[in-house]
């Protein structure tokens, strides 16, 4: 049984808060300067922006949105792994709340939903865990920003509809609400499961790297469907027209009730911040 410290996963869990929220991952950087080509105007003009804002945040260490997100783990445990001196979810709370503070990180959550009293710390964290074969945790950390995750949507659709019914969905959730989070985007699709579980693997599929592929060659041409499509809503970057609505559309999938057809869309602005670090 390997023995980790609690006081490990803390430090782990401060240094990636500020990492993820001044560095935009690689593979993001790369889409947004491969879609520079294909705008021309004021839609150029912003991705331009984007990504200068990019190495900004990166050279002088500063956040690249204001809005430094809700704090969402998702972690993988192994089973021979031993926890010292404490709880895997104290110990992550505890990094959130030194990381966001040393930071100078905004704190976005709030203790109650009606009160609205700040907890001015980030915390709580939202923790998904996974325990796997090994002596390792995986740790991985995604801020969501409000503006994307207010363009999220879930519907339970009849299983009727098929993938017509699925793609109208996703189409409208992206065309009705997606100029407000932040364009372009990364959009997460869940489809299956249950109402408790779609929604936690729309957000999940956001941890995908751009030009991954799916493991399925079904849903790999879906994705690829649904990209082209939402790119010909002419919302473009920041809302303001042109080619570049989303820079990439990933599928997940799960089995479901003979009567029910779940489908969630996780919308991701462009600063899709993201980060794993392995312990």
């Amino acid at each position: 049984m390997r023995k980790i410290k609690s006081e490990t996963i803390i430090n782990v869990v401060e240094n990636l808060c500020a990492e993820a929220n001044f560095e935009l991952p690689v593979d993001v950087l790369k889409a947004l300067e491969k879609n520079v080509v294909l705008e021309k105007d004021t839609a150029k003009d912003i991705l331009e922006e984007i990504i200068e804002n990019a190495n900004i945040a990166k050279e002088e260490r500063i956040p690249l949105c204001q809005d430094t997100g809700t704090a969402n783990f998702f972690i993988k445990v192994g089973r021979n792994v031993d926890i010292v001196d404490g709880d895997i979810c104290t110990a992550i709370n505890k990094g959130v709340s030194l990381g966001y503070a040393n930071n100078y990180l905004r704190g976005s959550i709030v203790s109650d939903p009606i009160e609205r009293k700040n907890t001015k710390n980030n915390t709580p964290a939202n923790i998904y865990i996974d325990i796997v074969s090994g002596d390792k945790i995986e740790i991985t950390f995604l801020p969501k920003g409000g503006g994307s995750e207010n363009a999220s949507a879930l519907k339970m659709l009849t299983p009727s509809v098929g993938w017509d019914g699925i793609k109208e969905f996703v189409l409208s959730a992206v065309g009705e609400k997606g100029r407000n989070a932040c364009p372009p985007l990364v959009v997460g699709v869940g489809v299956g499961g249950d109402f408790a579980s779609v929604g936690l693997m729309s957000k999940k599929a956001l941890l995908r790297e751009i030009g991954s592929e799916n493991e399925s060659a079904f849903y790999g041409k879906k994705e690829i469907e649904l990209l082209n499509d939402i790119n010909k809503l002419n919302i473009g970057p920041m809302g303001m027209g042109g080619k570049t609505t989303a820079l990439a559309v990933f599928i997940e999938i799960k089995p479901a009730h003979i009567a029910s057809l779940p489908v969630a869309v996780s919308i991701q602005c462009h600063s899709c911040r993201r980060k794993t670090v392995i312990i």
